[in-house]
């Protein structure tokens, strides 16, 4: 049987839409008759039809989000685990999903399955959605007989990867909002509020502070470029977007990124947590080393990071230990070629690389936590400072003329 994603009107004209099983459209159609439904259309569910759907709902990512892919595998590790057949797992996460993409995408991997197929061969025809290393990883689960544990590892593998996400991205988020807000205060100080408090002192004909008029310079030029200034900013931003996307222009970016002094750390360990627990879980699930570098290759985001990892494969297979093709790249941090040199004698890879992955994991939680603490405080004096020399060349026209008055 197959699934087929259907577009009907219910009794009242409403529009609705779902899957159904059948073997063939016309089975389809008739199963959509039999709830109630007038059919509008029929098509086999398909990873292309899921990106037309999702194109005309205006979404612009592809396939599930990495938070629904960790919620499914957890749920289908937990569900093996209990021994229930892998058909009634699916169904189950089937019947309740709430996403229409998702149940969509679990209806046509069941349907594959059905059909004869092995689990990894079914999420294959979803490449967008599944992994290369969810697909590798599922594939050793079923040739060893370890499903279930595999899916296990899979899930812990997921979360870990989405909690270490969005750990970075909630540390930065904070100082984020308040340099827009500061740009955005400071900007309508200049262009609304300044004019309109120095316009006083201009009528005067006093000699005005330097501070002051160079506020008052910086303040005309805002209000008559502000809109060219604006136009400049979305222009350089969109040919960036456009110029990485050519990888020669990107693989220098990333280099250039790796060797600055704060970003270039927290990079590095990022990619290094993700290669080492990749290999870590490949390695555990009895993947070849040689395929599991190629997976891990896939997760490392960074271009140099990720063709010295390219190169590295390359020398393990002439012969070259993991350790010492890694430690020639010059890339990865010292910790974690002795580390993986320390697996590579005592026969426990896995476990050192997946010790590995956890130091760098801490590092980078500690790191980005003392880099927001410090960063944070540093945003506010910034702002502080700025607003003081606002205020200051405002005030000191009116102590002048206080002065005068004496």
């Amino acid at each position: 049987m197959a699934a087929f994603r259907y577009e009907a009107l219910d009794h009242i004209g409403r529009t609705t839409r779902g899957v159904v099983e059948a073997d063939g459209m016309r089975q389809a159609r008739l199963r959509v008759r039999e709830l109630g439904l007038t059919v509008v259309s029929v098509g086999a569910v398909s990873e292309d039809s899921l990106h037309a759907a999702s194109s005309r709902k205006f979404q612009l990512r592809r396939g599930i989000s990495s938070s629904q892919l960790s919620m499914i595998t957890r749920q289908l590790a937990t569900l093996l685990e209990a021994s229930l057949p892998l058909e009634q797992a699916l169904s189950a996460l089937i019947e309740q999903t709430e996403d229409e993409s998702l149940h969509q995408i679990l209806a046509g991997v069941r349907s594959e399955l059905l059909a004869g197929h092995t689990l990894a061969q079914a999420m294959s025809q979803y490449k967008k959605v599944f992994p290369d290393i969810y697909r590798a990883l599922i594939k050793a689960g079923e040739a060893s007989g370890e499903l279930s544990h595999v899916m296990l590892r899979l899930a812990e593998y997921t979360e870990s990867r989405q909690m270490l996400k969005q750990k970075v991205v909630l540390a930065f988020v904070y100082p984020a909002i308040v340099t827009v807000v500061a740009i955005l205060v400071v900007t309508g100080l200049l262009i609304y509020v300044v004019p309109q408090v120095v316009g006083v002192f201009q009528q005067t004909h006093q000699a005005l502070p330097l501070l002051t008029r160079l506020l008052i310079g910086l303040s005309n030029f805002l209000q008559a470029t502000w809109y060219y200034l604006l136009g400049l900013i979305i222009a350089f931003g969109f040919s960036v977007h456009v110029l990485l996307q050519r990888e020669e222009i990107r693989f220098q970016w990333h280099k250039r990124l790796l060797r600055m002094p704060l970003v270039g750390r927290l990079i590095r360990g990022l990619n290094t947590a993700r290669m080492a627990s990749t290999l870590a879980i490949l390695a555990g699930s009895g993947v070849p080393l040689l395929l599991s570098l190629q997976a891990a290759a896939g997760v490392v985001s960074n271009l140099p990071m990720r063709q010295a990892l390219e190169e590295a494969a390359k020398k393990v297979r002439e012969g070259v230990t993991l350790s010492r093709a890694l430690g020639a790249s010059k890339m990865f941090p010292p910790i974690l070629v002795h580390l993986i040199a320390s697996g590579e004698s005592s026969g426990k890879l896995d476990n050192m690389l997946e010790r590995a992955a956890q130091q760098q994991e801490q590092e980078i939680s500690g790191y980005t936590s003392v880099l927001t603490s410090l960063l944070e405080p540093v945003l506010i004096l910034l702002m502080g400072a700025i607003v003081l020399m606002i205020v200051l060349a405002i005030l000191m026209p009116i102590i002048d003329m206080n002065q005068l008055v004496k």
